[in-house]
């Protein structure tokens, strides 16, 4: 693997320096203006997922208004070689959470500073790609997931290095005519991750530490996380006979060194409850400004799709949204991770949701996103009907 030595040496310099927003307040629930026994109707849920095996714990935090309302964790982040209690400040593996929060944010900074239009075909920033009927493929299609493109290409096309996997992601055949069907695909956020790359001339693990993370105080949240916050970690499943725990699940992710556009992201609750009430706060929270308000509302608007609703890089409703529940409103938008990690944000109750799991330890079986989707219900219904003052 090629070396980052000198990029997470940077990186550690800006947390440092740039860090500006220390964790989000907590309140008592009430104080933020949630009911606290109808959120702690969720304790038994989540008791019965870890006895039903769904997953080894989890830790759940919810807010509004710039402030942490209800943050708990729950089992054990780890059930093999020996158990180890879950902890508020476990990070996790986001896995497709990065395509939201890591490579669609990037994306929109770069539309916002001009660098970078929606309508732009892929092809104009990588040449390579306008093979095969793809040529008329925009940065668009790929965010909402209606390229045309497959879902996931061949592990095989990984095996030979980054270089490689990305010239045979390059010539791809499409699967679809462009535009016509929505279909999820790891694929297109890969090249969104390469157009990063080629834009900005740093990797989206560096442009989003850069321009993203650093500002607001996220320490916790990056590629690649050193060893401090690898040992904070949840571990997944075994590779090569080791524990994945600070190394990424994803194996195409894993293949391509551990940055990539659609999964190699990891964080904190505490760090994404940051990165929500940023975007609740249409892309300022405290004195840093991340994106403008008309970039937050292009990025969160509905986008009809053959089968749904998308944002620019979100799920709005789709057959993807069972992590949702069905009490948050038609503004929210949101994500999640098949290592068993969701985020729901919700404008128009100025509320957020995060769960997250190690769901896939020790043996990839658990299932969390039913259990998710009725967590957000409970929590999105403890909200009064009144604002705190």
């Amino acid at each position: 693997m090629r070396c980052w030595f000198a990029s997470i040496v940077c990186i550690g310099m800006l947390l440092s320096s740039l860090s500006a927003q220390a964790a989000l307040p907590k309140l008592a629930p009430q104080e933020a203006g949630f009911d606290a026994e109808t959120l702690a109707a969720m304790d038994p849920l989540i008791a019965t997922g870890i006895d039903d095996k769904k997953m080894p714990g989890c830790v759940v935090c919810v807010g509004r208004n710039g402030k942490i309302a209800w943050q708990k964790a729950y089992g054990n982040k780890r059930l093999e070689p020996k158990p180890e209690p879950m902890t508020i400040d476990t990070v996790f593996d986001m896995a497709s959470i990065t395509k939201s929060v890591a490579t669609a944010t990037s994306i929109m900074l770069l539309v916002e500073r001009g660098k970078l239009a929606l309508s732009d075909k892929v092809s104009s920033w990588i040449p390579e790609f306008a093979i095969n009927e793809k040529q008329d493929i925009t940065i668009r299609e790929l965010l909402i997931h209606q390229s045309g493109l497959l879902a996931d290409n061949a592990i095989s096309h990984y095996q030979n290095g980054p270089a490689e996997a990305m010239q045979k992601i390059y010539a791809l055949p499409l699967l679809n005519p462009v535009g016509t069907k929505f279909v999820y695909s790891d694929v297109n956020f890969i090249l969104l991750g390469d157009i990063v790359q080629r834009v900005s001339g740093q990797a989206v693990h560096e442009f989003s530490q850069r321009e993203i993370f650093a500002p607001l105080g996220m320490r916790d949240t990056g590629y690649l996380p050193r060893e401090e916050l690898r040992l904070r970690a949840a571990p997944t499943e075994q590779r090569d006979g080791h524990w994945m725990q600070g190394e990424v699940h994803d194996p195409r992710a894993f293949k391509l060194d551990g940055v990539a556009g659609h999964a190699g992201l990891f964080s904190t609750a505490d760090d994404l409850a940051i990165y929500a009430s940023m975007m609740l706060g249409r892309g300022k929270l405290g004195d840093t400004r991340i994106l403008d308000p008309q970039t937050v509302s292009l990025m969160t608007a509905s986008n009809p799709v053959s089968s749904g609703v998308r944002g620019l890089g979100w799920d709005k409703k789709t057959g993807y949204s069972i992590n949702k529940g069905d009490a948050l409103t038609d503004s929210a938008f949101g994500h999640g991770g098949f290592t068993g990690t969701v985020l729901w944000i919700d404008p128009e109750l100025d509320f957020f949701f995060i769960f997250l799991s190690n769901r896939v330890h020790p043996n990839g079986k658990g299932s969390v996103n039913q259990l998710a989707g009725k967590l957000a219900t409970i929590a999105a219904g403890a909200l009064r009907k009144a604002p705190p003052k």
